[in-house]
């Protein structure tokens, strides 16, 4: 079961730091990932993380801004300099075990939250 929390609004500029509490999964070697949902748009992956190696990826959009971290019972998104476009519902998601290279696309992925709200204003 996946849990997110933290979510919440900033303006633009300002920071959130994100957490899904996954406490069994965290060092497995799985991808744990963060992807977000704006209204009328497909779900897009953010940031992801092998539990047990500790490789990220990033989208584009995100780098530099956005990192993605592993904490001793949940998987965090620590996220800085956000922007109105970052607007969205953020949903943590992992894969399966041993699920090979890692990949933001949400077909790779198994399980998911029920989400957490983030609003930037400008």
């Amino acid at each position: 079961q996946l849990v997110e929390s933290g979510g919440g609004s900033v303006q633009a500029g300002g920071s959130l730091r994100l957490s899904c509490a996954a406490s069994s999964w965290i060092y497995t070697d799985r991808y744990m990932a963060w992807f977000r949902q704006a209204p009328g748009k497909e779900r897009e992956g953010v940031a992801a993380i092998n539990g047990a190696r500790g490789t990220t990826l990033y989208a584009d959009s995100v780098k530099g801004r956005f990192t993605i971290s592993r904490g001793r019972a949940t998987v965090d998104l620590q996220m800085n300099s956000l922007e109105p476009e970052d607007t969205a519902m953020y949903y943590c998601a992992a894969t399966r075990p041993y699920s090979g290279a890692g990949s933001l696309s949400p077909l790779n992925y198994n399980y998911w939250g029920q989400g957490t709200q983030v609003t930037v204003s400008s």
